[in-house]
């Protein structure tokens, strides 16, 4: 049986439910459809269950535009976050038009018709199901679920403990009483220190290189005070989410104006917290704040942990795991029970599907995004793809209105595609991702991102205000996304012309 729908959603995570849901509020009209390869909402924040598990940006922005947020808490844990994004599909009816345990692992498109056809793994019964659809949306983010970035160790089989990698953690996992080291220093690791610092025996952060970290109260003092004063929730939410998207927009742009000031201000409010005792070196990068992404602690509880003596933080490299724990190049050696890899992520599109335009193959990373949201020469589709350097959501909610926008300009006037067409010359050789951030995911992830182009829509600047300007106000018929009510698929040279 082939199901069709107007637009068909791949993902039912924050972006996935949130574009739905903004079919819906945009008074769109469009049937939907959302395929989701696992048996409940929430994509990533279902997917990582280790200890600790936090968002890295603050509520007030990671939370959706149109649905408040009502905690007081800055980052909020896996679970609650799960619960919220559960509790909007709910609210705008999302829920029924999921179909759980569905992987696509081919789309093509048809452009007689101009119809997408999707064909799903339904991972419940091993059957093959075919779905259709005027609009393809991938709302997949950019892991791969299957497999995180686990770079093999020297000697880790005489290792006589165990590896764990956190996108995979064992529900049987026992460390009370254990000593743990965690190999990282990105926002897994330090929330992981903290976490299992709790019930292990001592917890020990190992990396090969320091990454900036900022403390941020644990609760909102604006939002508890808001609170306080019985300000309404809807307008409390408003008002602190347009305070912390400035501050986030503000912090960059002094970092990349300005990075020995910012380094200076950040590494001044670490010594602050974590007291004269703790070596500075191992809260220092080699690299300017913002090349990479800021980690942020609550309460500054890796650092009241690293005061107190309870953790320790390794800087320095392997040389090779041993029967009880690892040696380090300085000839160090760390005794452990555990070790947990916390090591990245390993980076794939659309789940890994392949994807065809009449019959031909589509390389996703040869493919150039316009406005950050539609890739040139693939019609009648759409990614959504956070903000590096600011949340998540913010972003996708830009995305998902301004595809409501195109709809409805189609429904208007009558149009069946749409294409972006892009020039030679608006090609560049950096990723969707790359340009401004050196992360090691980044770099790993430039094998399968889309690029980005050099001029004007085709460039990702990633600023909140001026996509919010250009999503929201800019025009949707500016020659470069072609519309069509014919059969005929527009060219490069008919767009170019």
């Amino acid at each position: 049986m082939t199901r069709h729908v107007d637009v068909l959603i791949i993902g039912a995570g924050l972006s996935g439910i949130g574009m739905a849901c903004h079919l819906t509020k945009e008074g769109t009209g469009r049937s939907y459809a959302i395929l989701e390869r696992r048996t409940a909402i929430g994509g990533t924040w279902d997917l990582f269950r280790y200890p600790g598990i936090r968002s890295d940006s603050d509520m007030y922005t990671f939370g959706y535009g149109f649905r408040p947020w009502h905690g007081t808490k800055v980052l909020a844990d896996g679970p609650h976050i799960r619960s919220y994004i559960e509790d909007t599909a709910a609210e705008y009816g999302v829920t029924p038009h999921i179909r759980f345990g569905r992987r696509m692992t081919e789309a093509s498109f048809d452009s007689a018709s101009a119809t997408w056809t999707v064909t799903a793994h339904n991972e419940q019964t091993g059957e093959t199901e075919q779905y259709t659809s005027d609009f393809l949306v991938g709302c997949t983010g950019y892991y791969d679920y299957d497999k995180g970035f686990r770079p093999r160790f020297p000697g880790e089989d005489r290792f006589g403990g165990r590896i764990v990698h956190p996108q995979f953690w064992p529900e049987d996992l026992d460390y009370a009483g254990k000593r743990v080291v965690v190999i990282g220093s990105g926002a897994t690791a330090i929330t992981l220190v903290p976490a299992m610092s709790k019930d292990a025996a001592r917890v020990t952060m190992l990396q090969r290189s320091p990454t900036y970290i900022a403390a941020l109260p644990a609760d909102d003092p604006v939002a508890v005070g808001m609170k306080v004063a019985r300000v309404p929730a809807a307008l409390a939410y408003k008002l602190g989410r347009a305070r912390n998207i400035a501050l986030q927009r503000a912090s960059f742009q002094l970092s990349r104006a300005n990075p020995r000031a910012a380094r200076k201000l950040l590494l001044a409010a670490v010594r602050a917290q974590v007291g004269p005792k703790v070596d500075m070196r191992h809260f220092s990068p080699s690299y300017d704040p913002w090349d990479q992404r800021l980690c942020v602690v609550p309460g500054g509880d890796l650092f009241k942990l690293l005061r107190e003596d309870k953790a320790d933080v390794v800087t320095d490299t392997i040389e090779t795991f041993t029967e009880t724990g690892i040696r380090l190049s300085t000839g160090r050696e760390l005794e452990a029970d555990i070790v947990i890899s916390a090591t990245g992520l390993s980076l794939q599109m659309l789940g890994g599907a392949n994807l065809t335009v009449d019959g031909e193959p589509v390389v996703i990373r040869d493919r150039v995004a316009y406005r950050g949201v539609i890739l040139d020469g693939i019609p009648n589709s759409m990614i959504v793809i956070g903000y590096t350097n600011a949340s998540w959501t913010l972003k996708a909610d830009l995305a998902a209105e301004y595809f409501c926008r195109v709809l409805n300009h189609m429904k208007a006037r009558g149009f069946k595609k749409f294409v972006a067409v892009a020039r030679p010359q608006d090609r560049s050789e950096h990723s969707l991702l790359g340009g401004a951030l050196t992360s090691g995911y980044i770099q790993r992830g430039d094998a399968v991102m889309p690029r980005q182009g050099a001029p004007g829509p085709w460039q990702v600047i990633n600023n909140y205000f001026r996509d919010r300007t250009l999503l929201r106000e800019g025009p949707v018929d500016d020659g470069i996304l072609v519309y069509s009510k014919a059969e005929v698929v527009a060219t490069a040279d008919a767009g170019a012309a």
